[in-house]
């Protein structure tokens, strides 16, 4: 089986076939540095590690370019609030976010250009649009998109320009129409001289979606494999996009994919909804893998819905895979980094490959992570050295896909305490040997056995795919 992806252009799941054979280009809308992280902006992050992953796995050369949009309206007007500087507010939450991103073990990308980086840029692309006949000049210097010049404007998000609606309260009135989009953006009375810079047009600064097109083609080239970000900016930004590199003659993206939100208390979140968690208070009640885990092991393109009984599940399932590691490790000594990191997808367990090819199902592939644990865990009790030692591997290169592996230097230096690491183990024994006793049919002892734990406070759940245990929680 090949890597299949669902496309958000066409709906529908294609067999991946990248423009260049044995190479791919992602480019993913990374942050607007107006504010901190929250758990929200994570999710994209994690997604498209998963993805990165799973293709340099699968043999691939992978570059990938996140952008980081530290100039807008938003940092303009929260900067001023504060009494910032607004490249200094923007460079406070880019550390922010870049502090995230390394708590969470995300990789950091090939390339990670700022949008003020690449005014140049823009302003060549904005040319080549103008000179195409997509866009025209307003008064006093602005630069708009002309929507209706372009016949494939709305083909990614699959609506006709008749149905799209405006919002008539923020029409410029020297738009020719009012769906007509920014490319550069003379400058509002009361912002700062320097969020502005020389152009053609006058003195200004680039439109929101301008900038993407432009450091993609910087980066990854006028075509490029695959476009990702969050569901939220299908329209208008991914769609504006589109039409930008379309409307200057290029191909621009081939594939597009994007990620669900979070939910909190069945919410999306937002600042509005009062609802926002950020990343860094988050991570002062919640370990970082753990984090991770809630945020990674569901579908990118299904919701993740935030709460305490998500992280309580994450806890049980880190520590069920952590405490096995430890416990191998322990038993027939660390395994081989090398030898992990050099494990391709080709020598992965096939339902795993089978898996992850399948739109990145992380559902399914945890459920054969799981699988490979039990197995393995029987074979720790019977003191099979030489299973328990492949299983490790095997195990640990699986989880190392997610971002997952207990045993990495990230998890291992800011993960788990030592403690609960302890705590793991120790639980696993009991577990194990209740185990036998139910194989034995002893059930006087197996009973027994639950019973200690759950006096020690340990809550054991005997489910289909095996069992968890999670410690319980004070009332």
């Amino acid at each position: 089986m090949t890597l299949e992806i669902h496309d958000s252009a066409t709906k529908t799941q294609q067999v991946f076939e990248p423009r260049t054979p044995g190479k791919v280009g992602i480019y993913l809308c990374g942050a607007t540095v107006q504010g901190a992280p929250h758990i929200g902006h994570l999710r994209s992050a994690l997604a498209f590690d998963v993805l990165a992953r799973w293709l340099t796995r699968s043999g691939y050369e992978v570059t990938t370019v996140r952008n980081v949009t530290d100039i807008d309206d938003k940092i303009l007007a929260k900067s001023a609030e504060a009494g910032w500087e607004w490249w200094a507010w923007a460079y406070r939450f880019e550390q922010e976010f870049a502090g995230a991103y390394r708590a969470l073990g995300v990789l950091p990308p090939t390339y990670e250009p700022r949008a003020t980086g690449h005014i140049t840029d823009m302003i060549d692309l904005i040319g080549q649009i103008i000179e195409a006949g997509h866009a025209y000049v307003g008064d006093p210097g602005n630069v708009y998109f002309d929507v209706g010049s372009l016949p494939d404007y709305g083909s990614l998000t699959r609506q006709s320009l008749r149905n799209m609606t405006v919002d008539e309260d923020e029409v410029e009135a020297d738009k020719r129409n009012p769906h007509d989009f920014a490319l550069w953006k003379a400058p509002k009375e009361g912002e700062p001289e320097t969020a502005a810079w020389d152009s053609p047009w006058g003195r200004g600064r680039p439109g929101w979606h301008i900038e993407c097109s432009a450091m993609a083609g910087r980066y990854l080239g006028d075509d490029f494999d695959i476009h990702g970000g969050g569901i939220d900016l299908r329209f208008p930004h991914h769609e504006n996009e589109q039409a930008q590199s379309h409307a200057a003659g290029r191909g621009f993206a081939k594939y597009w994919m994007h990620n669900a939100w979070v939910t909190v208390d069945g919410e999306k979140m937002s600042k509005s909804l009062g609802n926002s968690l950020i990343v860094s208070e988050i991570l002062k009640q919640v370990s970082a893998p753990i984090l991770r885990f809630a945020l990674t092991t569901v579908h990118y393109r299904s919701t993740v819905a935030y709460s305490p009984s998500t992280v309580s599940e994450a806890t049980t399932n880190w520590e069920r895979l952590s405490g096995f590691l430890a416990r191998a490790a322990e038993t027939v000594g660390e395994a081989d980094a090398d030898r992990i990191a050099s494990l391709t997808a080709e020598h992965m367990p096939k339902e795993f490959r089978e898996a992850m090819d399948d739109d990145l199902n992380v559902s399914a592939a945890m459920a054969v992570i799981h699988d490979h644990v039990t197995k393995a865990n029987v074979a720790l009790g019977a003191r099979d050295d030489v299973a328990v030692a492949e299983a490790q591997i095997i195990i640990r290169a699986m989880l190392d896909v997610l971002g997952l592996d207990p045993r990495s230097p990230q998890w291992l230096q800011s993960g788990s305490s030592s403690h609960d690491e302890a705590l793991a183990v120790l639980v696993q024994e009991v577990l194990d040997q209740r185990a036998k006793a139910r194989a034995d049919k002893d059930w006087t002892m197996a009973d027994r056995l639950r019973d200690t734990l759950a006096e020690a406070g340990i809550i054991v759940e005997d489910g289909a795919d095996g069992v968890r245990w999670h410690v319980k929680e004070n009332s």
